[in-house]
C-alpha cells in the first residue's frame, strides 16, 4: 500500500536522547507535515526535552474521518498506530521509560494520539490532543479496557470546530477518565482550528512535571 508510514522520516528537535530527561512525540494533522508540528516545540521546549515528530505517508495518517467505521481508515490506521509504537520502544531502547514519554497531536494528530493511548494504556508522561477525539464510529462506539494510570491528560477544542464535533470530544473525555486517565477538557468558545496559548501553557506545564520528576 503506498500510504503506509513506515519507511517516512522522522524529524528530531531539543536535545539528544542520551541527554533527555523527557520526550514528546508529535503527531502532525492531515495534510500537514512533521516539520509544521515541530514549530510547537519551542513554545513548549525546557531544554531537558527530546521531540520526534514522524511524517506520514502522504500527509495523512488515515484516509477518512476519525467519525468514519474504523474499518474504512485501515489497514492505514494500524499502520499509524504501529508507527507510534514503534517509536515508544525506540525511546525505550534509548533509555527513557514511557512514564517519560508524552503523546502530542493536533486534529488527526491529536485523534492518533489519544486512540493509541487507549488501546496501549499505561502510564505516559502525558497526552495532549488539541483539537481531536478518540477514532471510532459514533453509531458503533467501542469500548477500551486497561488502565492509563492517572497520565496527565489534555483535551483542547473549540466548541465550534468543523472538524470535531464538540459531543466527540466530550466523550473521549469520559471515556479515558473510565480507563484511569487525569483528564483536562478545555472548551475554547468560537475557537477556529488551530492551537492557542493557553493550550500551550496546559502542555507546558505537565511537561515540567515530568522533567523535575
Amino acid at each position: 500500500m503506498q500510504n503506509l508510514h513506515s519507511t517516512q522520516a522522522v524529524l528530531a528537535a531539543g536535545v539528544p536522547l542520551e541527554q533527555a530527561r523527557a520526550a514528546v512525540i508529535m503527531l502532525h494533522g492531515r495534510g500537514a507535515s512533521a516539520q509544521d508540528i515541530l514549530t510547537l516545540a519551542p513554545e513548549i521546549d525546557l531544554g531537558e526535552l527530546a521531540f520526534l515528530a514522524p511524517q506520514a505517508a502522504n500527509n495523512a495518517w488515515y484516509p477518512q474521518r476519525f467519525i468514519a467505521p474504523v474499518a474504512q481508515n485501515e489497514p492505514w490506521l494500524t499502520a499509524a498506530l504501529d508507527r507510534v509504537g514503534a517509536l515508544i520502544d525506540h525511546l525505550n531502547a534509548a533509555g527513557l521509560p514511557t512514564e517519560r514519554i508524552a503523546l502530542l497531536g493536533f486534529s488527526q494528530g491529536a485523534c492518533l494520539a489519544l486512540e493509541y493511548a487507549a488501546r496501549n494504556p499505561q502510564r505516559y508522561g502525558g497526552l495532549f490532543a488539541l483539537s481531536g477525539a478518540l477514532i471510532e464510529n459514533g453509531d458503533q462506539p467501542r469500548t477500551y479496557s486497561g488502565s492509563l494510570a492517572a497520565t496527565p491528560t489534555f483535551l483542547g477544542c473549540s466548541d465550534v470546530d468543523f472538524h470535531i464535533p464538540l459531543e466527540r470530544v466530550q466523550r473521549s473525555s469520559e471515556l479515558l477518565r473510565g480507563i484511569g486517565a487525569n483528564v483536562t477538557e478545555q472548551i475554547y468558545p468560537g475557537m477556529g482550528h488551530t492551537v492557542n496559548a493557553d493550550e500551550i501553557a496546559h502542555v507546558r506545564a505537565v511537561l515540567e512535571q515530568i522533567a523535575v520528576a
